[in-house]
């Protein structure tokens, strides 16, 4: 177990290293990487049963980034953890790089899926969850959605197939941040109230603070332990945490940092 200051110092290095990423490549999605950032963290250090020395070990947690474009917090993780050079960082959505600017699984160590069109994410968990289920097996499966993703109708579909098999060793989060490309979800199509269509779906909800530790924890905690039913954390996040002229403007969605006010972000990020 790592503590509370430990994750939280970890957090800080992984999104300015998020931030670096696409500064240095001039475009990708800063915004909703940095929210979703505590939630990477705990998974990779805390919940996830996984091997950076053998990332196809047959016996591991799966992990699934349904929204694709926060690949610069999940490729930060990653490094960190081992599962590539850090100095890859620097290549984020370069010609041939392992690092594309929506995870690649032909390319990137440690990532599960290929990602990035919307709505995919928890059909795939899905049948992975399946199958772990047919072959014995007691991995679990986690996937992690956007609120905006959520306006998607295949997140349903699959919202009912995982319901109706009871798959319950699969754990979707929703990186709540309120914001998505076109401005906030509930102007562009309202989501709410988000808690009870889940619920009516017959998934085990668990609402939380996402940028808090020991309550996310906790949830997944929860959702290891609940039977005949998966678990969906509604993980309430802001867009571009950690960073005072980035957060809740949704601008920064999917647009990168000047050199200058990655500098500034930095110097936030070090406290």
């Amino acid at each position: 177990m790592v503590t509370n200051e430990g994750l939280i110092k970890i957090s800080r290095g992984i999104r300015a290293d998020a931030l670096r990423e696409t500064t240095e490549a001039g475009s990708g999605h800063p915004g909703g990487s940095l929210s979703a950032t505590d939630i990477l963290v705990t998974l990779y250090w805390e919940v996830l049963r996984h091997d950076p020395r053998n990332p196809g070990w047959p016996d591991r947690d799966r992990f699934i980034l349904s929204k694709g474009h926060a690949a610069p917090a999940l490729y930060a993780v990653l490094a960190k953890r081992g599962y590539f050079p850090r100095e890859e960082l620097h290549h984020l959505r370069e010609y041939e790089s392992m690092l594309q600017g929506h995870p690649d699984a032909t390319r990137t160590p440690g990532v599960e899926v290929s990602s990035g069109s919307l709505g995919n994410g928890l059909s795939i968990a899905s049948g992975v969850a399946s199958a772990l289920k047919l072959d014995g097996r007691s991995s679990r499966v986690y996937c992690l959605l956007g609120d905006g993703e959520c306006d998607e109708g295949l997140v349903w579909e699959a919202a009912m197939f995982v319901a109706h098999r009871k798959l319950d060793n699969l754990t979707a989060i929703i990186d709540r941040n309120g914001l998505q490309i076109d401005g906030p979800t509930e102007k562009v199509l309202s989501l709410e109230p988000l808690a009870d269509k889940w619920r009516s779906f017959n998934w085990n909800v668990i609402c939380v603070n996402g940028h808090d530790y020991a309550k996310l924890l906790a949830a997944f905690d929860e959702a290891k332990i609940t039977t005949g039913k998966p678990t969906v954390i509604i993980a309430d996040t802001v867009k571009g945490k950690g960073v005072s002229f980035m957060e809740g403007v949704v601008s920064f969605h999917g647009k990168a940092c000047t050199s200058t006010e990655l500098e500034t972000a930095c110097k936030e990020l070090e406290g």
